[in-house]
C-alpha cells in the first residue's frame, strides 16, 4: 500500500514538472519568435519635424520671471511599412538651457499606423516661471539681440505593433531646437492682435 501511494505522489510530481517544461518552452519560443520578427523587420523610430511656432506671449521680468504661451505644429512619421506604433503617453514642454520654462501639455494618446504622418498643435505655456538668474541674464542677451533659442521637448511612451503582435513599452524622447526671431515681427505672419506665427521646420532627435 505504501509503495502504492508513493508511486501515486511522484507521478503527480512528474507530471507538474512536464506541464512547467511545456510552459517554459512555450514561452521560450514565443519570445524567440518575436525576437526573430523584431530583428528580420527592423524597426525604424520615428521621425519628428517641429513645422512652426506662434507666440502669443514672451516676457520676462524681474525678479527673474518668465511668462510665455506658445502653439506649436510637431509632425510624427512613422517610416516602417510593417510596424506599427502606439503613442501611449507624450507630453510636450519647452526649456531653455536645459530648465523647462513651460508646464507639460499632454498630447492624447494615438496610434500611427504603416508609413502614416501625425501632426498636433499643442498650447505650451508657463505664467511667471522662476528662471535661474544666470539663464535670465542670458535670455535677455539673446532677446536684446532678437533671435532665442529654445528647445521643445517631447517625453513619453511608445508601443510597437508588428502583426498582431504588441510590444512591451519603451520610453520616447524628442528634442527639436527652437530658433525664434522675436526681435522682428516681420520675419513672421500677425496672427489676431498680438499672435506671430514663425515657420521654423526643424528636424528634430529621436531617443529610443
Amino acid at each position: 500500500m505504501s509503495k502504492d501511494c508513493g508511486n501515486h505522489g511522484g507521478g503527480k510530481e512528474a507530471a507538474v514538472r512536464r506541464l512547467c517544461g511545456a510552459i517554459i518552452a512555450f514561452i521560450i519560443i514565443v519570445l524567440i519568435t518575436i525576437f526573430l520578427v523584431w530583428v528580420i523587420l527592423r524597426p525604424t523610430k520615428p521621425r519628428f519635424v517641429l513645422q512652426d511656432a506662434t507666440v502669443f506671449a514672451f516676457n520676462l521680468s524681474q525678479p527673474n520671471l518668465l511668462t510665455s504661451n506658445f502653439q506649436i505644429t510637431i509632425a510624427s512619421r512613422n517610416p516602417n511599412s510593417k510596424i506599427g506604433i502606439y503613442y501611449d503617453r507624450l507630453h510636450v514642454y519647452a526649456t531653455y538651457r536645459n530648465q523647462q520654462i513651460t508646464l507639460r501639455t499632454a498630447i492624447p494618446p494615438t496610434y500611427q499606423g504603416h508609413k502614416e504622418d501625425n501632426v498636433w498643435s499643442p498650447f505650451v505655456y508657463g505664467t511667471a516661471v522662476p528662471i535661474a538668474p544666470y539663464n535670465s541674464v542670458a535670455l535677455g542677451d539673446e532677446q536684446g539681440r532678437g533671435f532665442v533659442g529654445l528647445m521643445i521637448r517631447a517625453d513619453g511612451r511608445v508601443r510597437w505593433k508588428v502583426g498582431t503582435l504588441i510590444t512591451g513599452k519603451y520610453h520616447i524622447h524628442v528634442r527639436c531646437p527652437a530658433y525664434i526671431n522675436l526681435g522682428n515681427k516681420a520675419a513672421g505672419v500677425l496672427v489676431g492682435d498680438n499672435a506671430v506665427k514663425y515657420t521654423l521646420v526643424t528636424k528634430c532627435s529621436v531617443n529610443v
